[in-house]
């Protein structure tokens, strides 16, 4: 396995990370802002990266800005805000070519980062506040996109489930915001939000290509930002299960929704972290799993059934689409399908298949330089230091009894229905 180095350089106000690979012919520019997930605070952080995506003060129209772009060789520009564990990220990217495959020798490197300056440092604003077309259109861009996940009943369960099982802690917090507070948000209030945001959050700005050291961080002085101290933010502590919870619901729909919560108190950097990724893909994180095999092939009881872990808050998700009259058989399975886990009754040919795909998965991650970057960043969010070779070795090196004292830390937290009309009585 190639390995892959960053470099970190200490800058006011952020962290540049460089990572040298010959690997792309296209240079990939991430700049991601990390702060705590606040109900306050959301929906602001949701709506900022589109307000600054539209237009800028030099390119003040959408067409001039990507007008733009498409001068620097059709390069890619896009936002996005989720949540890691109980942190809010808001991440900017460019894709540009590199300029050394071209014949053309503009410095579309420079230009890029030059054009990410431009968009972060020197937004459309009037009078202290954006520009009212660009916020108005902006929210009835995200008052769509977060009635689509309404609309979207695998998604919507999945938000219950989490709404649901930590009501009282900042994961509950939805990072797309919350629809009713959209039209509060006013440009001046935005404006106001967007310097405390480049302020106080946790900035960092990762430069991944076939691309010199010196010549990068050169390009970066353009980013001026007052020095900060990050307050190291923790997730909610430790949550022991004293009765599992158990929520039903109904709408109009054909085929019931079960997603079910564990609790596993492992984090991503713990010394169990990666026991916890083969439990889950014997479990249910791939086709070959358990829940994949008994839930939905050998009892047909099942469209889709699988499990995923939320590496930063020490979560355990199962979901699974299932008719409404075979809720009580499926819940009843599942439970069944941990309870062998925790008991050990898997081979020792699941342990190595997992093992082979989980390898694959993430050689196949860190084939895109955005992949790379992503599994750069867990170590920003954690607070720790995962080597790449760690994701080989140590997956290999788990024993049999690590993966069963892990699947006994696993607890059953909140048991979600979706079902529809016809599933009222169940």
């Amino acid at each position: 396995m190639e390995l892959v180095k960053e470099h970190l350089v200490e800058k006011s106000g952020f962290t540049l990370h460089i990572i040298p690979t010959e690997k792309y012919k296209t240079n990939t520019i991430v700049w991601k802002m990390k702060a705590p997930l606040e109900n306050e605070t959301a929906t602001y952080r949701a709506l900022l990266p589109n307000v600054l995506q539209s237009n800028s003060k030099k390119y003040s129209t959408t067409s001039a800005f990507r007008s733009y772009l498409d001068e620097l060789y059709g390069a890619s520009f896009y936002t996005d805000v989720s949540k890691k564990g109980e942190f809010h990220i808001i991440s900017f990217t460019i894709e540009v070519a590199n300029e050394k495959f071209l014949q053309d020798k503009t410095p579309l490197l420079q230009r890029a980062i030059e054009f990410l300056s431009e968009v972060l440092q020197n937004p459309n604003v009037t009078n202290h506040e954006f520009d009212e077309a660009t916020m108005q259109k902006e929210k009835r861009s995200l008052k769509r996109r977060i009635q689509s996940l309404y609309d979207d009943k695998m998604r919507y369960a999945s938000v219950r489930l989490v709404e649901e099982m930590c009501k009282d802690e900042p994961y509950s917090i939805q990072a797309s915001g919350e629809e009713d507070k959209v039209d509060e948000i006013t440009g001046a209030a935005l404006f106001e939000y967007y310097k405390r945001a480049f302020k106080e959050d946790k900035m960092d700005l990762y430069i991944i290509g076939d691309i010199g050291l010196n010549e990068v961080e050169n390009f970066c002085s353009v980013f001026q930002y007052e020095e900060r101290t990050n307050p190291s933010h923790k997730n909610s502590p430790e949550k022991n299960v004293t009765k599992v919870k158990e929520v039903r619901e109904t709408q109009d729909l054909n085929q019931g929704k079960l997603n079910i919560g564990c609790r596993t108190n492992i984090s991503y950097g713990d010394s169990d972290y990666f026991a916890l990724q083969l439990f889950n893909g014997i479990f249910g994180g791939f086709p070959h799993s358990k829940l994949f095999i008994n839930v939905r092939e050998k009892e047909s009881l099942a469209y889709y059934a699988a499990s995923r872990v939320e590496s930063h808050k020490g979560l355990l998700m199962i979901m699974s689409g299932i008719e409404s009259g075979n809720y009580e058989k499926a819940v009843s399975i599942i439970k069944e399908q941990l309870k062998l886990m925790k008991e050990g009754s898997f081979s020792e040919e699941e342990i190595s298949q997992t093992k082979a795909v989980i390898q694959n998965q993430f050689l196949e991650t860190i084939d895109s330089a955005r992949g790379v970057i992503e599994v750069f960043y867990h170590n920003i969010v954690a607070g720790t230091e995962v080597e790449f070779t760690d994701w080989i070795d140590k997956t290999n090196s788990t024993t049999r009894d690590e993966i069963i004292a892990v699947a006994n830390k696993v607890t059953l937290d909140t048991i979600y229905f979706l079902s529809g009309m016809e599933g009222e009585n169940v």
